[in-house]
């Protein structure tokens, strides 16, 4: 049997799930408001001898990547209360093709809001540095926009992952949210070391216009999508292995 005609009904019931659960619609929203924000705030506030305008753009992305997270571990683990898995797989009983569409269920509206969160707050960031944003040229602002989106979408796809293998909400938002706010803060300034290689200070790579990380904006965001890969690899065997 053709994959389209089997795999299309449930993503669609998955998309449905989505837009009709005002958290999960509300958590959407919040990526583009907390990130416009946060960057217009820090566009304030940008000087110093390490000052780089297109992450002070983009700085915004490092609170409002907390509801791009949300939003993933919410539309997964809403799953897991109530007994919902049960009429989900009543419905899509092949578990993987259950677990695939939820993800693109997930993915594909992050990666849109995604979009618009990055061109406009690359508008916003370079409205309020002015004249601190004329070095930035149109190629690093492009990258950074379409950068902000592709990070967004990879770790709602992380946490989506994550909350599969808990199969708690709680849970993940409690390992990802002190992970992000405080542990990776703490230790994201040791450029050239192993912190480079952790999930979120892979990807903002692509926010910077200069970094002394071993990677690049774009390997960067390679490993990130390797740290997606890793959690939905491991949330789909969680989904497969274990009862509903």
């Amino acid at each position: 049997m053709p994959f389209a005609p089997v795999f299309l009904p449930a993503l669609h019931a998955e998309w449905i799930k989505i837009r009709t659960l005002r958290s999960l619609v509300g958590a959407l929203l919040a990526v583009v408001l907390v990130t416009a924000l946060f960057s217009a705030l820090a566009g304030l506030d940008s000087e110093g001898p390490d000052f780089d305008p297109l992450f002070s753009a983009f700085f915004g992305v490092t609170f409002g990547q907390i509801a791009a997270i949300a939003f993933g571990t919410t539309a997964v683990s809403a799953e897991f209360e109530g007994g919902a898995l049960h009429v989900s797989l009543a419905a899509v009983p092949r578990r993987g093709r259950w677990f695939a569409a939820k993800a693109v269920a997930v993915g594909v509206p992050v990666l849109a809001v995604g979009l618009v969160t990055g061109f406009l707050s690359l508008a916003v960031g370079k409205a309020v540095l002015g004249a601190k944003a004329s070095g930035l040229t149109w190629g690093e602002g492009l990258r950074g926009a379409v950068g902000c989106a592709l990070y967004l979408t990879l770790m709602a796809l992380f946490a989506a992952g994550l909350a599969a293998l808990l199969r708690s909400g709680v849970a993940t938002l409690s390992v990802l949210v002190p992970f992000l706010l405080i542990v990776s803060f703490v230790i994201g300034g040791a450029s050239g070391t192993a912190a480079d290689f952790l999930p979120d200070q892979a990807g903002r790579l692509v926010l910077h216009e200069t970094s002394d990380s071993v990677l690049g904006p774009w390997t960067g965001l390679a490993v990130t999508a390797l740290w997606a890969a890793a959690a939905l690899f491991a949330g789909a065997w969680s989904v497969r292995r274990r009862d509903a």
